[in-house]
């Protein structure tokens, strides 16, 4: 853990976790999304070219505290790993999948605490959507060790890159398909990529969509306008179904069509 980090983890269960317990004030979720915040930043690796961050995370409540979500706690996890892209994104950080957030019950963590695992990961297969993790029972039927629980949750094979289809709507107002299979697709308005753009605002060789370790991530070709995802300004970030990509004045909206062949 970078010094920074340590220091600032030290004021922060100095004041919040005492006057929490003073007033008994219930733990909110926004205080989750700072720790999941904070777990990012610490682990972050800086290339020359790049900062990669955590994309998997696993957030350590007390059981009293995890039980006080209630039924919202799936969509909590969801929110949080929502919030945790908005923030790599908005920090122009590189992941290699959408974040996944779990939250766990774990009777070491005192009562408004959290502690979060924040971990490079491949896409988990058969998975879908995010939820509490409970520790697997160990031959005597009791709960086994976390550590080794989470670790072979992740040991999973490597999955193809998803088939998807672009939705691309030029300047102009006209709209066509064009299919991502498992191989790359250039952007540019040079006549030798996979999507012309129709755009001056295009660069020749704007950009290039990769199938990469299970995700379909958007790298920016150094063009001169640049490129946002979903209004943010982006050099390379990972795609999903629903996400615009703009180029120019071209819009490019993200629709999966199923699993490869």
């Amino acid at each position: 853990m970078p010094p920074l980090t340590a220091v600032e983890r030290f004021f922060e269960r100095l004041f919040e976790r005492p006057s929490a317990r003073l007033f008994r004030a219930r733990l909110q979720p926004i205080q989750l999304q700072r720790r999941i915040e904070r777990a990012m930043e610490g682990e972050r690796l800086t290339t020359s070219d790049r900062t990669l961050v955590p994309n998997r995370f696993i957030v350590h409540l007390h059981p009293a505290d995890l039980a006080d979500f209630g039924e919202m706690t799936g969509t909590l996890a969801s929110e949080l790993a929502d919030g945790a892209l908005s923030f790599a994104r908005a920090h122009h950080y590189t992941v290699v999948d959408r974040p996944r957030v779990d939250l766990l019950a774990d009777p070491a963590v005192d009562r408004t605490d959290a502690r979060v695992e924040a971990r490079f990961a491949e896409p988990i297969v058969g998975r879908p959507g995010h939820g509490p993790v409970a520790p697997a029972p160990d031959a005597s039927g009791e709960p086994g060790d976390i550590d080794r629980t989470v670790t072979r949750a992740y040991a999973i094979p490597r999955p193809s890159a998803p088939r998807a289809v672009l939705r691309v709507t030029d300047p102009g107002g006209g709209t066509r398909k064009v299919v991502i299979e498992q191989g790359s697709l250039t952007i540019g308005r040079a006549t030798d990529n996979d999507v012309v753009a129709l755009d001056g605002r295009v660069s020749r060789h704007h950009g290039r969509i990769t199938g990469r370790r299970g995700t379909l991530v958007y790298t920016d070709l150094g063009s001169t306008n640049g490129s946002r995802v979903n209004g943010i300004s982006v050099a390379e970030v990972v795609l999903g179904a629903g996400d615009r990509l703009e180029v120019g004045d071209t819009a490019l909206i993200v629709e999966v069509a199923g699993a490869p062949d």
